[in-house]
């Protein structure tokens, strides 16, 4: 396994919308376990594969604590069956707008049908967290970030600071 590269906003590969996978094989299972091990140490909960530059329809994720077991899920292909009426609001950030958070109002539960590590096609109902967390990572997949739910104005601010940010960090210094 090797840790990968996120992509900080702001950065147009983002905004792409990625690419169904054909199969689930052996190079994609050693793509999801690069994955899951960069989200790991990112620390984050969720991670899409076009987070890390690829653009295929891959989500990792694990919301276990970190004293709890690892409970790791992945999602290939995932698409949204239903969401519900009923809404909810989270504290979302995102390993690509490292720092940045805000209270984002989603549907509360979602059905997902998505193919499993395996390949396997897979049906989840969730709720509450895991919601938030998958419909999180399926606007990744689709080019949208949580900032887009923000006002103009908050947008604007949160992508300036990290573009700021952003140069810092990419500043040689000798």
């Amino acid at each position: 396994m090797a840790l990968r590269k996120i992509i900080i906003e702001p950065d147009s590969l983002l905004r792409k919308k990625s690419e169904t996978v054909i199969k689930v094989d052996k190079s994609l299972q050693l793509l999801m376990d690069d994955m899951l091990e960069t989200m790991y140490k990112a620390p984050g909960i969720g991670l899409a594969a076009i987070q890390i530059g690829i653009l295929k329809r891959i989500v990792v994720m694990d919301l276990a604590k970190d004293e709890e077991k690892k409970n790791p899920l992945y999602l290939v292909n995932p698409k949204i069956t239903y969401v519900s009426k009923k809404m909810t609001t989270y504290e979302e950030g995102c390993l690509s707008l490292p720092g940045q958070f805000a209270e984002i109002e989603r549907p509360s539960e979602c059905h997902v049908k998505y193919l499993d590590y395996s390949g396997a096609t897979k049906v989840i109902e969730a709720n509450g967290l895991l919601a938030t967390c998958i419909q999180h990572e399926i606007d990744h997949l689709n080019g949208i970030l949580f900032i887009d739910y923000l006002s103009k104005f908050k947008k604007d601010f949160i992508i300036k600071k990290l573009s700021k940010q952003k140069k810092e960090i990419e500043r040689i210094v000798v």
